[in-house]
């Protein structure tokens, strides 16, 4: 595509809709100009029909297929001006009980006045034979609905919102669209999709909404609570809080202090402790230490049934710590086994499955994402599940099935991959299990930590509840990877070593190199050419690009693009959504949890089928079909790249992973220990040593406030006002 140029606003009639997404946000429209020249629109153009004139902003291009063409950036109807386009506009089945007859008929009847009877005469219709008092009414009732949407829109984009967010905030209030925005422009942070603090700061600024108003400094304290909780905090203190709410909103401290306790007056937010909380996550760290000390105090639980077996299976030699690890099962009722890559970790939990056997213990195997429980059943031979799936969590009521009301059927839960545990998952856990249950939770805490809120395996491990065991010998048939030696270098803050040059084959290669676009053009021949040609691996199936961010040169938006311009050619169903292009065969991501569909976020796929017409397509995940409506898009991006955060859990045959110091906001030890960890046969590590250098000797990690441990401890009160009680949901 190119040539894209700046134009003066350029109107014209809607000949055909040749193509709109089901969520309404991008549209192909085949329009007439003034001069009757036919040509293409494209952009966020909402539930328009022919015969409708719009005037548009935006500019012309060429695209490399479709040729010349608008871009729409906005637009704004207009009614008709001829009597063709009117009888057009209203014949085209926008207005429920006219169609092309009857839009002839009331076209001819009033002319150049039709718009006129429409909306102030419509008693008029009556005037055209056909039309009785009951069809006359439901005419009427149309247009007026009709009209309103347009003067809704219309409203909106005065406002500089966008057509697609137009569309949106059109489906979510209706007729109400214009009195929730008037009364609190705020409120659309919180309630729709894509509208954050900042966009609706703007809407609210086009309103003439004062920049110290007591509504603005409430919302902005409200986002900014909920926008660090996605940052990984449980809670903030009490300055942190007033500093990043005085800063978003650009307004002095004691503003900032104003909109937070109109915040808690309207129990938006909760304070315990001199911290503050959201109720859920309020909820989750007073009541989840009272669980585990429970859990910790039972004096008879499961695994002390368990057997001991002198000799490991299959002639294996366990370790020291790895003996160690498989008898501290019996010991106490919580346990914990952490460690790095190649320390045996699977080698343990094989050799305690063995051991409860015997003892007819009934065994739970789950991990917080699907690959992961996938891993965690090859490595057991449990029938592994997520753990929404393990505790039954329903979609519709947001509600898990085994609770603290109903605690799970099982002697001994295993949960895997821990470091990914955040403290709403972790409550929904420990909820569910019976005093009396053996737990053995799993992981690396070394390795990055849950996107979700918490540091819950580091806080456990620290609390002393759990019997931990750290394993930290590298066995023998590990020690021959490159790839796990190198993660164990990393990890101890010492550069990884390169391969030495002439030598045969590695699993571990390190390229340097200090240019972003020679990095993209090597990853790129790396992926198609290199790789499938020296080790036999499938460029799609077999190679995951892992990088530490979304946007810049090296970043997944771009890495994507051109991966999919080589690894998915030829011309075949697609569909667009925004400014993103799904192709059949495209591998793709799920990135949320879809509990209906049961697909999970992480879970990698290809696209099967695309069925424009039907506005569906379908994904293979694990020879599993599942269906998908063009509306769900949303749920899915482009996944030859993907970030090192989107990885855990993951475990891949080759990793690529480009390294550079445009990346320096994310160069820290702890996520390439984490990249690195995910190959499996073959990592190759591209950027420069500046880049390598900086995220080796950063192991400073980004705070995350959380009183979890001190609860853990019993330093602190659990104390929670009643409104934060209700339900059972985290």
């Amino acid at each position: 595509m190119s040539g894209l140029f700046s134009a003066h606003p350029v109107r014209g009639e809607i000949r055909r809709v040749v193509y709109e997404n089901a969520e309404g946000t991008y549209a192909v429209l085949r329009m007439a100009g003034d001069d009757d020249r036919e040509f293409t629109a494209v952009g966020p153009l909402c539930q328009l029909t022919p015969g409708q004139s719009l005037e548009m902003t935006g500019g012309w291009e060429k695209h490399e297929e479709y040729g010349r063409q608008f871009r729409v950036a906005s637009f704004r109807p207009v009614m008709p001006a001829t009597r063709a386009g009117l009888i057009r506009f209203l014949g085209s089945g926008a207005i429920p009980g006219i169609g092309p007859k009857t839009a002839e008929q009331i076209v001819n009847r009033f002319g150049s006045e039709t718009l006129h009877v429409l909306d102030h005469e419509s008693r008029r219709l009556r005037e055209i034979p056909g039309i009785g008092q009951q069809k006359a009414k439901r005419i009427i009732s149309a247009w007026r609905a009709s009209a309103a949407r347009r003067d809704i829109f219309i409203f909106l984009q005065g406002l500089g919102i966008t057509p697609a967010f137009c569309q949106k905030l059109y489906l979510r209030y209706g007729a109400q669209t214009v009195d929730v925005i008037r009364a609190n422009p705020y409120r659309l942070a919180e309630e729709v999709d894509g509208i954050g603090f900042l966009k609706a700061d703007a809407i609210a600024a086009e309103l003439g909404i004062a920049k110290d108003s007591p509504e603005r400094m409430n919302a902005a304290a409200v986002f900014t609570m909920n926008q660090e909780t996605t940052n990984g905090h449980v809670c903030l203190p009490e300055e942190y809080f007033i500093h990043a709410t005085a800063e978003l909103a650009g307004q002095p401290p004691e503003l900032a202090r104003c909109g937070i306790d109109r915040a808690l007056n309207r129990r938006q937010i909760v304070k315990l402790n001199d911290c503050y909380y959201t109720a859920a996550l309020a909820r989750a760290e007073t009541e989840l230490p009272g669980l585990v000390q429970t859990l910790a105090a039972a004096k008879r639980f499961a695994g002390t049934r368990c057997t001991a077996i002198p000799h490991a299976a299959d002639g294996i030699v366990l370790g020291e710590k790895q003996q160690l690890a498989a008898e501290r099962v019996m010991l106490a009722p919580l346990g914990i086994i952490t460690g790095g890559p190649g320390v045996g970790k699977t080698t343990v939990l094989g050799e305690i499955v063995r051991r409860a056997k015997p003892a007819r213990l009934r065994i739970a195997a789950a991990a917080p994402t699907g690959r992961a429980a996938k891993r965690l059943c090859e490595s057991t031979g449990l029938g592994a599940k997520t753990l929404h799936r393990l505790l039954v969590f329903d979609p519709q009521s947001g509600r898990f099935g085994y609770d603290q009301s109903n605690h799970l059927p099982y002697d001994l839960v295993i949960v895997d991959e821990c470091s990914m545990l955040d403290l709403m998952l972790a409550l929904a856990l420990f909820r569910a299990i019976a005093p009396g249950t053996s737990v053995l939770l799993v992981g690396d805490h070394d390795q990055l930590p849950s996107v979700g809120p918490g540091r819950v395996l580091a806080d456990f491990i620290a609390s002393g509840l759990f019997l931990t065991t750290h394993l930290d010998q590298v066995f023998r048939q590990a020690s021959g990877s490159r790839i796990i030696l190198n993660a164990h270098r990393i990890n101890r803050g010492t550069l990884p070593e390169k391969n030495p040059a002439g030598t045969e084959l590695s699993d571990f290669y390190w390229i340097e190199q200090d240019d972003p676009e020679r990095v993209l053009d090597l990853i790129v021949r790396m992926n198609t050419e290199r790789i499938p040609q020296r080790f036999g691996l499938d460029p799609v199936d077999d190679v995951q690009i892992l990088t530490p961010m979304n946007r810049g040169s090296c970043g997944t938006q771009t890495l994507n693009a051109a991966l999919q311009q080589v690894l998915n050619t030829g011309s075949k169903p697609s569909f667009q959504l925004g400014d993103r292009l799904f192709k059949q065969d495209d591998k793709v991501m799920q990135i949320s949890n879809n509990y209906d569909k049961a697909v999970y976020n992480g879970d990698l796929g290809r696209i099967a089928r695309i069925e424009p017409a039907k506005k569906k397509f379908s994904v293979i995940f694990d020879r599993r079909v599942v269906e998908y409506d063009f509306t769900d898009a949303d749920q899915l991006t482009i996944a030859y790249a993907a970030t090192v955060h989107k990885s855990q859990g993951s475990e891949f045959p080759a990793v690529i992973l480009p390294l550079l110091t445009q990346h320096y906001m994310m160069l820290q030890r702890n996520l390439l220990y984490t990249a690195v960890t995910r190959a499996r046969k073959l990592l190759v590590l591209i950027g420069s040593r500046k880049a390598v250098e900086m995220a080796v000797r950063n192991a400073r990690q980004a705070p995350r406030y959380s009183l979890l441990l001190e609860r853990l401890k019993g330093v602190l009160p659990a104390a929670l006002p009643a409104v934060t009680r209700k339900g059972n949901t985290p």
